[in-house]
């Protein structure tokens, strides 16, 4: 699994969002402010994660998102989920977007790779909430500095 740069954008503003007391609303330019990712890319970033349950939003003068529960309870699996889409390596191991393969039954490294490398990415990203970036976030940790090491493909 390889984050991109949309995934730090997503947890770090999520975990600006878990330092702020629930219900509160804030608005967009302060997140973007705070995280230093670019309103517009913001907008349809929080777009994602509302319509994954995730954060919340009211239009308005005294609008602006929140997380729709409290922090500890949103965990990096559905995060990434609504981001990104699937976890698993291929679809064919897939728990949400399965795809079936001819060779499934009978692959060898079907179950002694790709289900392992899902279990694995899964467990640990549901051990991890919302209010752990939220710990980092109240430390002054910037995850802009994440940036600088995202992975990219080799072309």
């Amino acid at each position: 699994m390889r984050l991109s740069t949309t995934d730090v954008y997503a947890l770090h503003a999520l975990g600006y969002l878990g330092t702020v007391e629930q219900e509160r609303w804030v608005a967009s330019e302060r997140i973007a402010e705070a995280t230093g990712v670019a309103r517009p890319y913001l907008v349809r970033l929080l777009a994602a994660l509302v319509a994954a349950g995730i954060v919340v939003s009211k239009k308005g003068a005294r609008g602006g998102y929140a997380l729709s529960r409290p922090a500890a309870t949103i965990n990096l699996r559905d995060v990434m989920r609504a981001i990104d889409g699937p976890i698993a390596p291929l679809s064919c191991v897939s728990l949400v977007w399965f795809k079936a393969c001819p060779e499934q039954d009978r692959c060898h490294a079907r179950g002694a790779v790709y289900e392992r490398l899902r279990d694995a990415l899964l467990h640990a990203m549901a051990d991890i909430t919302v209010a752990d970036l939220a710990a980092d976030v109240a430390a002054g940790v910037d995850y802009r500095h994440c940036l600088d090491h995202v992975m990219r493909a080799s072309g």
